[in-house]
């Protein structure tokens, strides 16, 4: 979570969570050295829908299962030559240890443990290449699926929030514990303009419905309110981004990006907001605009969230109940309605569609922080929480979930796809998954030694109308990412 100082080292310790059968394999003619051509060329004399490329990508994946299967085959007769060896071992053994004869309960004993120890090295032998098979079937069908488009590299700190506009030009804002907040090309990776308003680390970014102006709130207790123009510049040609087959490398926390260098330098510069809100006595955490972007709605570490009208920058309601912190807070995108999540284990629902009363509801479920809660476009809300679930909920009954997703991982700012409904969940451990609306896992994004967060993934957002990227994610390793989502495909291979 982030400090009100900025400081990048307190920032991480406040986010610290409390937190038998043998197998037999039978070798194919896959020796024959022409087999992979002889196959191209049966089934391209053969009568398929399939388009070309597909075909090829097809064979490519089975020509790696079936190169997997080779080297299992081979393992295995070196393991049967292992075993021929150790049998005429025990014979020999048997007939006397140390010039004493062994009797037959001795040898039936010794043999049943040599016999016990090579079968379950057989298992772990087997279970370990199976796994690896089946782990490289699914990230190359996950890297066909989720590509890394762009990297946009250039704050001096972890980022906390990633923002898409939502009027043209389609630029990619960041909010980052270095004190600044950043807005970007998304075709090219530059940096466009670049927000040093604020006196403590900016915690979110939002952008207004309709006009070129951002809301961004920070750890000096305020949000502000800021304008900015943008031109977006020529895209240029960009170098194949795309991995090999290489395996997943895990990162310690002392690996860094080579980030001394602060490309946002030549940005063009805002210093001062068109207004500042600021009746918050902590931490301004999150904030964001309500539907037709007239007021705007922010959460704090002082246990309230404060509805503001934006013209004139007054106070509205103050709204309390929470017990702790605030952890988040968001708002539907066609109705007066604002969802704020807390420390305290729940998520409340607030009602504005009535000016002259507002209700509240509570949602309990979560056994830890609720880190976000969102609105779909139905009536549906998902929470995620650091008790490593995800909940979906229905608005008309708020008793329990419709759905559960548990996973291995804290979960982050979490978000939803508007017309897809999928669910994007960034976590701790460093790794972005995508679920349906009713559970089911579709995909993860990519890591490696060459691409992805090297460190916890702090925020996903969509972007349904960008062309290139629909999906960014952003988090302590100082940089945003832009994937390329093939939602067809991902629908169909569920």
């Amino acid at each position: 979570m982030p400090t009100e100082s900025g400081s990048w080292s307190a920032a991480r310790q406040t986010k610290q969570k409390r937190k038998s059968n043998s197998l037999t394999l039978k070798r194919t003619n896959s020796s024959e050295q022409d087999r992979p051509g002889l196959q191209r060329d049966l089934l391209e004399g053969q009568d398929s829908k399939l388009p070309s490329s597909v075909r090829n990508t097809l064979m490519d994946l089975f020509g790696q299962i079936e190169r997997e299967f080779e080297n299992l085959y081979i393992e295995n007769l070196e393991l049967r030559r292992e075993i021929d060896t150790l049998n005429e071992r025990l014979v020999v053994e048997g007939q006397t240890i140390d010039g004493a004869e062994l009797n037959k309960g001795q040898m039936k004993t010794k043999a049943s443990h040599s016999t016990s120890q090579l079968s379950q090295k057989l298992k772990t032998t087997y279970k370990a290449s199976t796994s690896k098979i089946v782990s490289s079937f699914k990230t190359t069908t996950s890297r066909a699926i989720c590509q890394l488009v762009k990297e946009y590299v250039g704050h001096r700190d972890g980022l906390w929030d990633v923002g898409v506009t939502r009027t043209q030009p389609v630029v990619l804002g960041t909010a980052s514990a270095d004190h600044t907040a950043l807005l970007w090309s998304i075709e090219t990776g530059k940096c466009l303009t670049k927000y040093v308003g604020h006196a403590g680390s900016v915690n979110s970014i939002k952008f207004h419905p309709t006009d070129q102006i951002a809301l961004t709130a920070s750890g000096d207790q305020t949000a502000h309110i800021w304008r900015y123009v943008v031109q977006l510049p020529t895209p240029q040609p960009t170098a194949d981004t795309s991995i090999s087959g290489e395996e997943e490398v895990e990162f310690s926390d002392k690996d860094e990006l080579d980030q001394d260098g602060d490309i946002s330098n030549d940005c063009p510069t805002v210093r001062v907001p068109i207004t500042s809100l600021k009746s918050h006595q902590g931490v301004v955490i999150a904030a964001d605009w309500l539907v037709g972007g007239k007021q705007a709605v922010t959460a704090s570490w002082d246990r309230t969230a404060n509805l503001y009208d934006v013209e004139t920058s007054e106070l509205v309601h103050s709204l309390t109940g929470h017990d702790q912190e605030l952890t988040h807070c968001c708002t539907h995108p066609t109705q007066r309605l604002v969802v704020t999540s807390s420390r305290d284990t729940t998520f409340r629902l607030w009602d504005f569609r009535d000016p002259s009363i507002h209700s509240v509801n509570v949602f309990q479920g979560h056994t830890d922080t609720v880190t976000s809660a969102v609105f779909t476009v139905g009536d549906n809300v998902v929470s995620g929480s650091d008790d490593r679930t995800v909940k979906v909920w229905d608005l008309k009954n708020m008793r329990s979930p419709i759905a559960t997703i548990r996973t291995d991982s804290a979960v982050n700012r979490i978000n939803v796809s508007v017309g897809q409904r999928i669910i994007a969940l960034p976590h701790d451990n460093r790794q972005v998954r995508l679920f349906d609306m009713s559970g089911v896992r579709l995909a993860r994004l990519p890591r490696s030694n060459r691409q992805g967060h090297r460190r916890m993934v702090c925020c996903t957002v969509w972007s349904e109308d960008h062309p290139t990227c629909n999906l960014f994610s952003c988090g302590f390793d100082r940089q945003a990412i832009g994937w390329n989502i093939n939602i067809p495909a991902l629908l169909q291979e569920k």
